[in-house]
């Protein structure tokens, strides 16, 4: 049963805390206060508006947490709080959301199911997934099964693959998108409001490995190896990563020294993978493969002889990066993806989504750093002013909504792209995917670092006001590493330019 709670005049409440509007009883929570009892009872809080002191040290879904709520008692008469705490909710903060969510904006790309959409994939989110990514991220354990299970129940985890025969036959989140309407805009939505958690780590452990380890089983696999991958992984039952980076090899995936050799019917694996996401809990390791023919995928089950070690790594151990080691491991050559000696063209295949997935939830995390910029530096009083009076901050913010505005139309753009030429990605948009993704990592960490200024010592605590400001700071270096380094991707555009480049061009 709700708690009664009464209405008090400003006269009644001397001994107690008032917060926008809101009545607490703090007396037997005083000697527990993390501060100390006496900024509780400091004269220029007990008794009066006690808004402005609160919100400068907390933020607000404390307010929301059981220990702290119960101490509501009743409410400030003829008043009404000013601050709601409705995560779910489209922010009302400039450029807090992009512009297509944002009221009075229109955009040629997003239709009426793309917004039912997403208010459905927030509500979510924020009800199932935003808890445990935050216990994860602490813990390091990787995510729940009990949230496993409700993202195969929606077909969650079967979307985030994009469109495709795949999803032919499910019921996406509940009916609210045909698998056939299902197009790269609903999987942006997805991977958008994964990323506006503001947990790096979790993202990770979010199956990504799923993500880069299963789209070469659906493209290459033999019908029996996906019928006894597919279902599995999609399900939540099973889990696959991507095994192909390794110590000696990194974005030159053809230096790649894990060796495979035939012996009869079966494939003999000796070698190592490192950097490998979910390999701590993956079930299938989509893994690549030197052989004498030339570069091979292989699908590799975790069997005897094969081992993972946990590495450690600076965001959460809930990622599950591993150390891999594949010691005289034996697989059918059933189990080769894409022909052997043709293993380049599955990984290529697959690396185009991979840094498109990446940058839909980086600049989506980044955006999440903007409004917080925005939301701190208008209740944050410096020298008797809000900070955003300050001309050195609001420079700062501009640079910030200018870096993840510019992205975010890119990605659109690119989106689109996707929608209409996707058995076109390799010739037309592995460049601009490339580029995309070294403008939003640099971008990104140049974000990191003006809003670590602007939160000061909270920007650099991993609890409190500065809490997703400190993550990210951490975390973003990761997205310049991960599905291939920056200036490679760099590199990568312009040599595709390059190729396509007029033989008659002159100055």
């Amino acid at each position: 049963m709700a708690k009664q709670l009464r209405e008090y005049t400003w006269d009644e409440v001397k001994n107690w805390l008032v917060i926008d509007s809101r009545v607490y009883d703090v007396t037997k929570f005083m000697s527990l206060h993390p501060g100390g009892a006496h900024v509780l009872s400091d004269k220029n809080v007990a008794g009066q508006d006690a808004t402005d002191a609160f919100f400068a040290l907390h933020r607000q879904e404390v307010l929301q947490r059981p220990q702290y709520s119960r101490l509501q008692i009743g409410t400030i008469k003829g008043e009404i709080a000013l601050v709601k705490y409705a995560p779910e909710e489209l922010s009302q903060v400039p450029y807090a959301e992009p512009s297509w969510l944002a009221s009075g904006y229109f955009s040629p790309y997003y239709t009426e199911n793309h917004r039912q959409f997403q208010k459905a994939m927030r509500k979510f989110f924020v009800e199932v997934v935003a808890p445990d990514a935050q216990a994860c991220e602490d813990n390091g354990k990787r995510l729940s099964q009990a949230v496993v299970d409700k993202l195969a129940e929606l077909n969650i985890i079967a979307m985030r693959f994009g469109p495709g025969k795949h999803l032919k036959g499910l019921t996406l989140m509940g009916g609210i998108v045909k698998p056939e309407e299902f197009d790269y805009f609903h999987e942006s939505i997805v991977l958008a409001e994964l990323g506006r958690l503001g947990t790096r780590g979790y993202y990770d452990g979010f199956l990504a490995g799923d993500t880069i380890g299963l789209p070469p089983v659906l493209n290459f696999g033999s019908p029996e190896i996906q019928k006894m991958v597919v279902p599995d992984v999609l399900q939540g039952k099973k889990f696959i990563c991507l095994a192909i980076t390794e110590a000696f090899a990194g974005s030159d995936v053809s230096g790649l020294q894990t060796y495979a050799y035939k012996d009869g019917n079966d494939w003999v694996i000796n070698g190592t993978k490192k950097w490998i996401t979910n390999g701590m809990f993956a079930d299938w390791f989509t893994t690549g493969c030197r052989t004498d023919t030339g570069f091979t995928v292989i699908l590799i089950p975790r069997i005897e002889g094969v081992e993972t070690r946990p590495i450690k790594t600076g965001y959460s151990p809930t990622a599950g990066t591993a150390f891999v080691t594949f010691d005289n491991v034996r697989v059918p050559l059933s189990h080769t993806l894409g022909g052997e000696g043709k293993g380049m063209n599955v990984i290529l295949s697959n690396f185009n989504h991979e840094r498109w997935m990446m940058c839909c939830v980086m600049l989506r995390t980044q955006r999440l750093i903007v409004e917080e910029c925005l939301k701190w530096s208008q209740q944050r009083q410096v020298f008797g002013k809000p900070l955003n009076a300050q001309a050195v901050i609001r420079n700062k913010l501009a640079l910030m909504i200018s870096r993840v505005e510019a992205a975010q139309n890119w990605l659109e753009n690119i989106t689109y792209q996707m929608n209409h030429s996707y058995k076109e990605q390799s010739d037309k948009l592995a460049g601009p995917i490339g580029f995309l993704k070294q403008f939003a990592t640099r971008t990104g960490r140049a974000t990191a670092g003006d809003a670590t200024l602007i939160f000061g010592g909270r920007g650099i605590t991993t609890t409190g006001m500065g809490k997703l400001i400190e993550n990210y700071h951490r975390g973003s270096p990761f997205d310049a590493i991960l599905g291939g380094a920056e200036d490679v991707l760099g590199d990568l555009g312009v040599r595709q330019a390059m190729k396509k480049m007029p033989k008659n061009a002159r100055l």
